[in-house]
């Protein structure tokens, strides 16, 4: 509080001694404040009524009044000044008291008047206390307004994003139906094929997007559920082709994007599998997710079916898209040697990090 501000204060003082009232309203007018003066609690009660008071002087004893009755009836009505008591007892519980239920401070009267140094002091102590006290609560109501305002936004932004997801998966939904349909109308098989592998994909990239706007986290996907749902229509494939799909993923998550990635990675791989690992249509086939180290994660599918072809040819549209999506999670898809079967490994990071080279 600044100087001009402290000298513009307005103190009530409260004392049935008429000559220590006119003592104090002389120092304190000295010191640059505006003093109002009671004998009693009634006429103080009507100065508070109409005046501003910044801060209140009250003597100990008062006619008619016991103890600190008159500063419980004061403390009582909302936005009470700060109190100071002034008193002409030397007994240290009585200011010890006046401390405990909320007085701002205390002066001990003396016959030669050195209390009324020490009194403006009090004053102004008390009043710079009460202003820093005010600021505060201000701030902290400001800043509870603030908090209040970011959660509507942010909810408001999450109830959004929702819709903004619910509606791309319906499009999806629609888009896959369309192309159903496309497919049922032709009798090409090569062109049933490459349909149906573009339902699959686009079957990928619409879980993404029922899982954001059925949980609270729009930046992350759950990929247990996901993983699983995803693989739930290859699971009615393979049991009609006799094949048996075994899945194990533990508890991660990852970043929405990234894990449209992994999705399509999974479907590509599974869906290639039960294509080509068993000519019989008959035989396991294993998708595992695992925690390689505290930073990345491990994807494992693998069949026990026929293996890969020696004479490799181009890359199809399958293995460029397990590529490009591996290239989106920082690795690279690896084909583990074994006897029997095929088995493919990608490991990469939890975060966007790139993954390292080693």
């Amino acid at each position: 509080m600044t100087d001009a501000m402290q000298h513009n204060a307005h103190i009530l003082y409260i004392d049935d001694d008429a000559g220590i009232c006119r003592l104090v309203e002389k120092a304190l007018v000295k010191k640059g404040h505006r003093v109002s003066l009671a004998h009693d609690i009634s006429t103080a009660f009507e100065i508070l009524n109409h005046e501003r008071i910044d801060a209140i002087g009250l003597d100990y004893i008062l006619p008619g009044h016991a103890g600190f009755d008159v500063f419980e009836l004061l403390k009582k009505r909302t936005n009470c000044p700060p109190i100071v008591y002034v008193t002409g007892s030397d007994d240290i519980n009585v200011a010890l008291e006046a401390l405990r239920i909320g007085a701002s401070d205390f002066v001990v009267k003396d016959i030669k008047g050195h209390f009324l140094t020490m009194l403006d002091r009090a004053f102004r102590t008390a009043i710079e206390r009460m202003r820093l006290e005010q600021a505060k609560n201000q701030a902290e109501q400001d800043m509870r307004e603030t908090n209040a305002r970011l959660e509507q936004l942010n909810a408001k932004q999450i109830l959004l994003l929702r819709e903004m997801n619910h509606r791309i998966g319906n499009s999806l939904q629609l888009i896959t139906s369309m192309i159903r349909m496309q497919a049922l109308a032709t009798q090409n098989k090569e062109i049933q094929q490459v349909l149906h592998q573009a339902i699959e994909r686009i079957i990928a990239v619409a879980q993404v997007h029922q899982r954001l706007y059925t949980t609270d986290d729009v930046q992350f996907v759950q990929l247990r559920p996901y993983i699983s749902q995803i693989l739930t229509d290859h699971q009615i494939t393979a049991d009609v082709q006799g094949c048996s799909l075994n899945v194990e993923v533990i508890e991660a998550r990852l970043d929405t994007d990234r894990a449209i990635s992994l999705g399509i990675v999974v479907t590509e791989l599974v869906t290639n599998a039960l294509r080509h690992a068993y000519p019989n249509h008959s035989g396991p086939i294993r998708v595992q997710l695992s925690e390689c180290d505290e930073a990345s994660l491990r994807l494992v599918v693998e069949d026990e079916g026929i293996g890969l072809p020696s004479e490799r040819k181009s890359p199809s549209i399958g293995s460029r898209i397990v590529d490009g999506m591996a290239k989106r999670l920082g690795s690279t898809l690896e084909t583990e040697p074994r006897t029997t079967g095929t088995r493919f490994v990608l490991k990469f990071p939890k975060s966007n990090a790139p993954a390292t080279e080693t």
